[in-house]
């Protein structure tokens, strides 16, 4: 019992304020997630394409790029004219469209522009625009979905939000935006609660160990916290009373009360960093990957023409061998072209099954996700459905909309569901249906954490006033 008693109160004096304030900005959280470009700002911010000018074949563009594996090509139009962007697992590489020479951005001015540009498409002040930095990583641009845009080049618009825009060099593309307003909350917000801080997070390995021991050791702490707490109850009369008094008691009383959320909250927090620790990635296996990844024979694409078009986004991708063009003419709106030459708005499920078929045996009639369902998809257009193939105990969700495989859910994969996401940010079905019940209870167990950790904060800063 003297060991826990020692464990717990020096764990706690440790992490005391930790607690204080994930609990805290967690309440933030809920309300202002970590500054991202929703693809509404991103559609918003593309120009319609102009076709005047003859532009290279895309096998030619593939070529020029320099990349063996390219899974997909899409067509964008630039402040310096029309560019492929050439990706695939290996990497990203723009080309221009007029002569497939390289089109990365190396210039201010350019980046510049490209921002502007960017701005008087989503309606934004951009007279006072200006480059403030070309830099690897900032507080802002720290996840790693950034990595095959990096440099980014970040240009204040200077309006009266305090927009900040962020250009991929390798691309050209807008891929981040930040208003002076999700920076504030954010830094009291997911910068503390994910202990977030550049020197930190740019180095993903060291961040992930440290987060996850620190996420580990709180949940120690708040274990032993829970064992002594149960064990320290005292009845009088009836009633359910605390061998301790003032502080103490008051930590020991909410304790009691908050001990089932704070130790799933605590846990399910620890597991965001699971990152296949205990369970599986949602990853493709080798032999899935090389299917679903596997580089078309660019030859058979059309060539593009100089016709007038309303789309703002072309994309070329490869589908269980087939070759499709996709325009994006509305933010909820596609085009989808068949090898054929036929024109629809997405892949079929007859066209998805096919593919599942060559993907793994035993494999369901893929069928249409509901928007109430328990392990939640969404496609890249609005209302474009998503596709549920069940092959045995692995689950395979594809976008119609454009082919990616945007979950694979096996057995362990499922648990995490539940043991992370919905323990953690409460999104269970029945409060998802009712998102004011869902506000108060995330506001009100995240309050009644705070007020809890704020107790062990003054009985730590006691003890220490006691001991040194």
């Amino acid at each position: 019992m003297g060991v826990i008693v020692l464990t717990h109160r020096w764990l706690g004096i440790a992490f005391c304020l930790l607690f204080a304030t994930w609990f805290a900005s967690g309440i933030v959280m809920h309300f202002v997630p970590f500054p991202s470009l929703t693809d509404a700002e991103r559609f918003a911010g593309l120009a319609p394409l102009a076709r005047g000018a003859p532009f290279v074949p895309v096998v030619d563009a593939v070529a020029a790029s320099g990349i063996g594996d390219a899974t997909r090509v899409r067509l964008l139009q630039r402040s310096d004219g029309p560019v492929y962007i050439v990706s695939a697992p290996s990497g990203v590489r723009a080309v221009h469209a007029s002569d497939g020479a390289g089109a990365s951005v190396e210039s201010p001015d350019l980046a510049l522009a490209i921002a502007r540009n960017h701005a008087r498409g989503r309606g934004l002040d951009a007279a006072r625009a200006a480059v403030l930095a070309r830099a690897d990583h900032d507080q802002w641009s720290v996840p790693n979905g950034f990595d095959g845009h990096r440099p980014l080049f970040r240009v204040a618009l200077g309006d009266a939000a305090g927009t900040e825009i962020y250009v991929s060099s390798r691309t050209g593309e807008v891929v981040l935006d930040t208003t002076r307003s999700e920076r504030g909350w954010n830094w009291v917000g997911s910068v503390l609660h994910w202990i977030y801080p550049t020197v930190l997070r740019s180095n993903w390995a060291l961040w992930d160990r440290v987060v996850w021991t620190l996420s580990l050791l709180a949940l120690i702490a708040a274990l032993l916290g829970a064992v002594l707490g149960i064990i320290r109850i005292r009845r009088r009369g009836g009633l359910i009373g605390s061998p301790y008094r003032g502080w103490h008691a008051l930590h020991h009383f909410i304790g009691l009360v908050s001990t089932v959320f704070v130790l799933t909250w605590i846990f399910s927090g620890w597991l965001s960093m699971d990152h296949g620790r205990l369970f599986s990635r949602g990853q493709l296996t080798p032999a899935e990957a090389a299917l679903i990844n596997a580089s078309p024979d660019w030859k058979t694409v059309p060539p593009v023409d100089g016709r007038p078009s309303i789309a703002r986004d072309v994309e070329w991708f490869a589908f269980n061998g087939n070759l499709y063009r996709r325009e994006r003419v509305g933010l909820d709106r596609q085009i989808l072209v068949r090898p054929n030459g036929e024109e629809q708005e997405g892949l079929t499920a007859q066209e998805v099954g096919a593919l599942m078929a060559r993907l793994a045996t035993g494999c369901s009639t893929p069928l249409a996700l509901a928007e109430n369902d328990d392990y939640p998809a969404q496609s890249v257009i609005a209302r474009s459905p998503v596709y549920r193939a069940r092959c045995g105990d692995v689950w395979f969700d594809i976008d119609s909309a454009d082919g990616s495989i945007l979950q694979r859910l096996d057995a362990s994969r499922r648990a995490y569901r539940w043991f992370y996401r919905a323990l953690h940010t409460l999104d269970f079905p029945v409060l998802m249906a009712h998102p004011r019940l869902r506000d108060v209870l995330v506001i009100g167990l995240c309050a009644l954490g705070l007020v809890f950790s704020i107790t062990g904060i003054v009985i730590g800063w006691r003890r220490l006033g006691l001991s040194f």
